[in-house]
């Protein structure tokens, strides 16, 4: 089972997304984990856009690290879920516990609730990132 769980990290499966989703990118910085960036591009086939892209997108990832501002997180997963079509996923990179920026998951899952929305348990998607997997209230997936 390892191997098949490592597989689908290697090939960003783990996120749900698919060739040909446009995935929208928010809050990057230059400490941002490249690999699953390209990860993400190779099975989309497609380049992330930003925040400033202005049609919907497939799904979403935000990066955000311990520091920035709570508010900010649930206003930025609020406009984000905005311009997802068809409840694509949607995700939350945090840097795992002992890196520089570690964010604690019920930081996220307080931001996340703010805004309507449930926080899945983190699961890793690199060497020094998690991920969390958020779904609007009452939408099963």
């Amino acid at each position: 089972m390892a191997d098949v769980n490592q597989t689908a990290s290697q090939n960003a499966e783990e996120f749900g997304f698919a060739a040909g989703d446009i995935v929208q990118e928010w809050l990057w910085d230059d400490d941002v984990d490249d690999a699953i960036r390209a990860r993400i591009e190779n099975l989309t086939g497609e380049d992330l856009v930003d925040e400033d892209y202005g049609d919907p997108v497939d799904g979403a990832i935000i990066w955000w690290r311990d520091g920035d501002d709570e508010d900010e997180l649930s206003d930025t997963i609020v406009d984000a879920y905005a311009v997802l079509g068809q409840d694509g996923p949607l995700w939350v990179l945090t840097p795992k516990p002992g890196r520089p920026g570690a964010a604690s998951s019920s930081t996220v899952q307080s931001a996340a609730k703010t805004a309507g929305m449930n926080a899945a348990t983190p699961i890793t998607v690199s060497d020094d990132w998690n991920g969390i997997h958020l779904r609007a209230f009452g939408k099963g997936r």
